[in-house]
């Protein structure tokens, strides 16, 4: 995920750009967080590799923030854009700019962690991902690769598409901070969390994956995990 903030004063850029690091280090998320000084900086950086949110301030020195939207439409219509400004005059502009939100100053962390819940929840699938340390390296894992999950002896063992087991050391609980924000995770037991996308049935005491795994789900949660796979289908089928 690439998050640009667009702000001319760079106290507001500092503060906003801490609290999003809060935010995402909470959700053990990664994330690029980019600051831009004008409007025209943050366009020229677009063009070479786009950004998924971009806070914006709307007045600003040079070209305002509504005119650098108009701008960024033209060629990204999938950058998730929030306003930040001390007035929301420009609402009807901002629609018009498919504008996720306004953050009208002064705000506040809190503001920031509804708003990021919000975010998480309209980012595609394919820009969601778990930075894990696999052998020494750092490496990204979508979330749509992941069929299951399973801790032991303080390691996690991570089961994905294409046969692939990948190891890494840490807590069970720090792995699942982000993908509990996302509803295809469910955990069967305290050690195991599973896709639902990648599962095929569930027969009353354990789910069926799509790798032909069988995935026991704890004794007190199979009512719970049969109404959760049911109203997960349920969604999907819409």
């Amino acid at each position: 995920m690439r998050i640009a903030i667009v702000d001319d004063i760079k106290e507001e850029r500092t503060l906003l750009h801490g609290w999003l690091c809060s935010q995402l280090s909470r959700r053990n998320l990664p994330a690029d967080i980019v600051e831009f000084e004008s409007g025209e900086e943050f366009l020229l950086a677009a063009k070479e590799r786009p950004f998924t949110v971009l806070f914006l301030d709307i007045y600003m020195g040079g070209a305002n923030g509504i005119e650098i939207a108009k701008e960024l439409r033209k060629t990204d219509a999938d950058c998730l854009l929030i306003f930040t400004t001390t007035s929301t005059d420009h609402a009807l502009e901002g629609f018009r700019v498919r504008a996720l939100h306004y953050l009208v100053k002064p705000y506040n962390e809190r503001e920031i962690s509804t708003l990021m819940d919000e975010i998480l929840a309209r980012i595609p699938d394919s820009g969601k991902y778990i930075d894990v340390k696999v052998n020494g390296s750092n490496i990204q894992i979508p979330f749509k690769n992941i069929i299951y999950a399973e801790h032991f002896s303080h390691m996690i063992y991570i089961h994905t598409t294409g046969g692939k087991e990948l190891v890494t050391r840490q807590s069970f609980e720090m792995f699942t901070a982000s993908l509990k924000m996302d509803t295809r995770f469910y955990l069967c037991s305290r050690g195991v969390v599973i896709n639902l996308e990648h599962a095929v049935d569930f027969d009353g005491t354990m789910f069926l994956m799509d790798d032909n795994s069988n995935i026991s789900v704890s004794r007190k949660l199979i009512k719970n995990a049969r109404q959760v796979f049911m109203e997960f289908l349920f969604q999907r089928g819409k």
